[in-house]
């Protein structure tokens, strides 16, 4: 499954319950890891875990230079990573050419393919566009972002009262990806609730 682009948008058509799938997943995960349930998450490691390689696109020069040089200079927004097949085993290939934020971004979220057991797809469609499934597309953006940013960070990070810029530094992540996680976790509401109130009422 490909993931190409600096920006993946969600629709708010994910199927019923997977909200609570995806914080399942990013707690169990933490748990083989031996990490707190608010702890940063290294992708690396994950894919460690579930024994999937992470390849560098820089290491692809030696078989396909021109195509390297594209996406790590004047392509670099277009391929951002993608997941390759041999039988049933998965690899990743990520453009290291980003920022390291983006890295682990792109990491994750071909990683939440594999979590989900998204099956393969051809990259193209018959008329040679880009093949996307936006369900199981949007389903790897959500567990992405649980992943990186579980829902016990998010709210350890409202708690703690920490600005966003501290907050992104300190799970590893862009403020756009600590930004989205803190609004749809309403981890600042749910932290401090009898603030809210007297607010309310005041």
């Amino acid at each position: 499954m490909t993931a190409f682009g600096s920006v993946r948008k969600l629709s708010g058509h994910l199927r019923h319950g997977f909200q609570a799938e995806a914080n399942g997943i990013a707690r169990q995960v933490r748990e083989e890891l031996s990490l707190a349930a608010h702890a940063p998450l290294d992708p690396w490691l994950l894919a460690a875990l579930v024994d999937v390689p992470v390849i560098p696109l820089t290491e692809l020069f030696a078989q396909a230079p021109a195509a390297v040089l594209h996406f790590t200079e004047r392509g670099r927004s277009v391929f951002s990573a993608m997941t390759v097949f041999s039988g049933h085993r998965r690899a990743i290939v990520h453009n290291d050419a980003h920022v390291p934020a983006r890295q682990k971004s792109n990491v994750a979220h071909e990683l939440a393919h594999g979590l989900l057991l998204h099956p393969p797809a051809p990259p193209l469609d018959m008329a040679g566009l880009r093949a996307t499934d936006r369900s199981m597309e949007e389903e790897a953006n959500w567990l992405a972002g649980a992943l990186l940013v579980s829902e016990e960070a998010a709210l350890h990070v409202a708690r703690e009262g920490w600005t966003l810029d501290e907050a992104a530094t300190h799970m590893g992540v862009s403020r756009k990806m600590m930004s989205f996680r803190l609004n749809v976790t309403a981890a600042r509401r749910r932290a401090h609730p009898r603030q809210r109130t007297l607010q309310q009422t005041g």
